[in-house]
């Protein structure tokens, strides 16, 4: 196939950015996103060009890394499906096809196509783990956890931190993340010990870094990756406001 791309480029986070053109010809079908964009900085080193940033690590959908904002989508056009998932195959012969990075004053761009979510990683240090000490594991049978709160707190707990939720929302709003980590500790016995606590800290550490609200617009669900429930979120504002009246 042969692609025209438009990628934004940015020297760094204070100069100021641009969409550039490209022409990449003979792109495999079968490429995922991210090894065009190899061919492609394969092709502009070559020509003694400065390659495009942009950031990935595992490639199986695991990271969260790749996060790419692709012709209007975080992720790109298919559904619960990372940038590194993402195949050419997704796109046809002659198409145009517009990176950026993920746009939210919370995610500063660190350079290109890499933005700085160290936000996410502050959200879970002011309260997403908890202080017991487990100990050797114990049988399963002793803590008694009912298997529809097992299989909710897992389906939380796939959350990759990729900021899909945030990119998709008019607010960038991170309430789905957040949600889903309180998610995954509020359904089990051992994180309602610190629950109060934990959904309060959370909550105003996504507030103090400069996070949106919510709208309800269900676009964060829409374009999750891993399908992540909006139901998180009213589980997390009723553990917030319980949380306020006791």
């Amino acid at each position: 196939m042969k692609l025209k791309l438009k990628i934004w480029r940015q020297k760094n986070a204070k100069a100021k950015g641009k969409f550039v053109d490209y022409i990449l010809d003979d792109v495999s079908p079968e490429m995922s996103f991210l090894e065009m964009l190899d061919a492609l900085n394969e092709k502009l080193i070559t020509g003694g060009d400065e390659p495009v940033a942009f950031e990935h690590d595992c490639r199986e959908g695991i990271c969260g890394c790749c996060s790419l904002y692709i012709n209007g989508r975080p992720h790109g056009p298919a559904e619960k499906t990372t940038t590194c998932e993402l195949h050419m195959r997704s796109f046809k012969d002659g198409d145009t096809i517009v990176v950026e990075p993920f746009r939210a004053k919370a995610f500063p761009i660190i350079k290109d196509l890499i933005v700085d979510r160290y936000a996410f990683d502050k959200i879970i240090q002011s309260g997403g783990f908890i202080n017991v000490n487990a100990g050797a594991a114990q049988d399963a049978n002793t803590i008694l956890i009912s298997k529809e709160d097992a299989d909710e707190a897992m389906d939380s707990a796939t959350c990759i931190g990729c900021g899909a939720c945030v990119a998709a929302c008019k607010n960038a709003s991170a309430m789905l993340f957040v949600s889903a980590k309180v998610s995954q500790f509020a359904l089990l016995e051992q994180g309602k010990v610190e629950a109060k606590e934990r959904v309060q800290a959370m909550v105003a550490k996504m507030d103090e870094l400069g996070f949106g609200n919510c709208t309800n617009t269900y676009a964060c669900e829409a374009e999750c990756p891993k399908g992540i429930s909006v139901a998180n979120i009213a589980r997390m504002n009723r553990e917030f406001l319980t949380a306020k009246l006791t």
